[in-house]
């Protein structure tokens, strides 16, 4: 399993972008596929975006456009830039690493880390 960190959350204005930001330790060397994923209060989680090993991403239709994710395998890191914001984006992110059959598929990743709060305010 990896350690993850998120950092990079916080809180902005409707229209307004935040660069989220997951570090990995521990087994980095293996070829992991890592996804964002967010969850709402009283609302379940939900696919945010996800990115193979080699570089194929993956997005959930209501971030297209808005969100990408990128990964740096030298540094060991994925990024999630989040554009035009909206209130309905308000959740915590967390990010994830694992050998899912989908990107979208939470079962499928077996290391997650804690989560950054997003708040957009209208």
């Amino acid at each position: 399993q990896l350690q993850l960190v998120e950092s990079g959350g916080g809180l902005v204005q409707t229209g307004g972008s935040l660069r989220l930001s997951c570090a990995a330790s521990g087994r980095t060397h293996v070829n992991y596929a890592m996804g964002w994923f967010r969850q709402a209060p009283g609302k379940e989680r939900e696919f945010v975006a996800g990115v193979w090993s080699g570089g194929s991403t993956e997005y959930a239709d209501f971030v297209k456009g808005r969100f990408t994710i990128s990964r740096d395998n030298a540094k060991n890191t994925v990024d999630l830039q989040m554009n035009s914001l909206k209130p309905e984006d308000t959740a915590i992110y967390a990010c994830a690493a694992g050998f899912p059959s989908s990107l979208g598929r939470a079962r499928g990743y077996d290391s997650w880390g804690r989560g950054t709060q997003v708040t957009v305010s209208s």
